[in-house]
C-alpha cells in the first residue's frame, strides 16, 4: 500500500513537470514565431529641405526602414506612394530627414498661408539674404545671375592714424611762441594755429649731408593708403541680381505671362544691387565692408565645385615676391612722353552712343 502511494506521488510529480515543460516550450515557440513575423517597413522622409508650400515630388523624398512596431498611422509608407505624390504640398517647412506625416502635407488645392514674400522660402534654415551694391565689374561682366555660385573678394585700403586724435597722419602743426615771464609769474605764451594744408603738415628733422645742417622735411602729398585684397567668402549662392518685384507673386506671374505674349521688346536695366545667401555672421561682415567703403567683387564659380581653397591675402610686398615682379631700377633714360598714373582702358560699351546722321 505504501509502495503504491509512492508510485502515485512520483507519477504526479512527473505529470506536473511535463506540464511545466510543455508550457515553457510553447511560450518559447510563440516568441520565436512572433519574432519571425516582425517585419520592416519603408517610410518616406524628406530627402532635402522642403520649403513651406513646396510641392512633394519623388526628387525631394527619401526612404527610411523602420520596424513595423515603430511605424505610426500618420506616416507615409512606400505602399502609399501614389497618395503622397497626388498633388501634395508641404504645410510647414520640412528639414532634411524629417518623417513625412499626414499632418505635415496637404492637398495643393488648399491654400497654405506662407508668411512674408514667396521667395523667402528658398533661404535655407540658419541662413539669411543680404543685399550689397554692385557694378558690371563686380558681377563678372554680368556673368553672375540668379542661382550662381560665387566667391566674394574684398579689397581694403589702410592708412596710419594718430591713436589719440583718430585722424590720418601726418598731423598739422601750430606755432607756440613764448614772450618771456616775470619773476614769480607764469610764462606768457602765444599760440598761432595754421589753417592746415601741405605747408602745415608735421614733418621730421633730417641732416643735410653736404653742409651738415638740420632742416625740416614735410610730405609732398597726403598719405598713400596700403591696399590688401583677400577672398572673403567662398561658394556663396546668389539669390537675386537686381531688385525683387514690388507686387505679389501671383501678380508677378500674370505680368510675366502678359509680357511673354507681347511682341514689343523690353528694355533691360543694368542691375546695381545683388542679394547673397549667407550666414548671419557673414551678413554683418558684409555690412561692415560696405559701410567702410571697401571694394567688393564676385568671382563666378562652377556650381558643381564645392571645394574651398586657402588663399593668401595680396599686398604689394606679397605680389612682388610671389609673382617675381622686380622693382624697376632708376635709369638715366626713359620713354617719351612721360608716363604718369596708369589709366584703365576705356571699353567701347562705356562710350556714349553716337547719334546717326
Amino acid at each position: 500500500m505504501r509502495r503504491g502511494l509512492i508510485i502515485i506521488f512520483v507519477l504526479l510529480i512527473v505529470a506536473v513537470g511535463a506540464v511545466v515543460v510543455y508550457v515553457v516550450i510553447h511560450q518559447l515557440q510563440s516568441q520565436t514565431t512572433q519574432q519571425a513575423v516582425t517585419t520592416n517597413v519603408d517610410v518616406y522622409v524628406a530627402g532635402q529641405n522642403i520649403p513651406q508650400g513646396g510641392k512633394i515630388t519623388s526628387d525631394v523624398l527619401s526612404t527610411k526602414t523602420l520596424p513595423q512596431t515603430m511605424v505610426t498611422a500618420d506616416m507615409y509608407t512606400t505602399a502609399e506612394k501614389s497618395d503622397l505624390l497626388n498633388n501634395k504640398i508641404a504645410s510647414y517647412p520640412l528639414g532634411q530627414g524629417t518623417f513625412i506625416t499626414r499632418g505635415e502635407v496637404t492637398d495643393a488645392s488648399q491654400s497654405v498661408a506662407i508668411p512674408g514674400p514667396s521667395w523667402a522660402t528658398v533661404i535655407p534654415p540658419g541662413m539669411v539674404a543680404k543685399s550689397i551694391p554692385t557694378t558690371r565689374f563686380s558681377l563678372a561682366a554680368y556673368g553672375v545671375a540668379d542661382g550662381a555660385h560665387v566667391n566674394v573678394n574684398v579689397c581694403v585700403p589702410f592708412v596710419d592714424l594718430d591713436a589719440g586724435f583718430q585722424s590720418e597722419l601726418p598731423n598739422h602743426t601750430a606755432i607756440l611762441t613764448g614772450t618771456g615771464a616775470l619773476p614769480g609769474s607764469l610764462s606768457i605764451l602765444s599760440l598761432g594755429v595754421s589753417s592746415g594744408g601741405g605747408a602745415s603738415a608735421q614733418g621730421r628733422i633730417e641732416l643735410e649731408p653736404s653742409f651738415q645742417q638740420p632742416y625740416d622735411v614735410v610730405p609732398s602729398e597726403p598719405q598713400r593708403s596700403r591696399v590688401v585684397c583677400q577672398a572673403f567668402l567662398q561658394d556663396v549662392v546668389v539669390m537675386k541680381v537686381g531688385n525683387f518685384a514690388l507686387v505679389s507673386s501671383s501678380q508677378t506671374t500674370t505680368q510675366q505671362q502678359q509680357a511673354q505674349t507681347q511682341a514689343a521688346p523690353t528694355t533691360l536695366v543694368a542691375p546695381d544691387i545683388v542679394t547673397l545667401i549667407v550666414t548671419p555672421q557673414d551678413a554683418i561682415a558684409l555690412d561692415f565692408w560696405v559701410y567702410t567703403n571697401a571694394q567688393i567683387t564676385m568671382a563666378l564659380r562652377n556650381p558643381n565645385d564645392q571645394s574651398r581653397q586657402a588663399t593668401n591675402a595680396l599686398t604689394l610686398q606679397f605680389a612682388l615676391s610671389q609673382y617675381n615682379i622686380p622693382v624697376p631700377a632708376k635709369l638715366p633714360y626713359g620713354t617719351q612722353p612721360a608716363i604718369g598714373p596708369l589709366a584703365q582702358p576705356v571699353l567701347p560699351n562705356d562710350l556714349p552712343a553716337t547719334p546717326s546722321k
